[in-house]
């Protein structure tokens, strides 16, 4: 298992849900196609697993 997982934004999050809106800027994703680096944790699985059509996931 990777120690971090570098997400990005690929999709506006503007059509989704609120619920999914505010998982997405917990994550810390502002803008289109922007890059945050989070540790690979369950909690952090948990959040890209509700929001997974809107973004891309790397392990480093």
């Amino acid at each position: 298992m990777a120690k971090m997982l570098k997400i990005t934004l690929t999709k506006s999050p503007i059509a989704c849900i609120p619920k999914q809106r505010a998982t997405v800027k917990a994550l810390g994703l502002r803008k289109m196609h922007q890059s945050v680096e989070h540790p690979d944790n369950k909690a952090t699985r948990g959040m890209i697993f509700k929001v997974n059509h809107l973004l891309t996931v790397e392990e480093i």
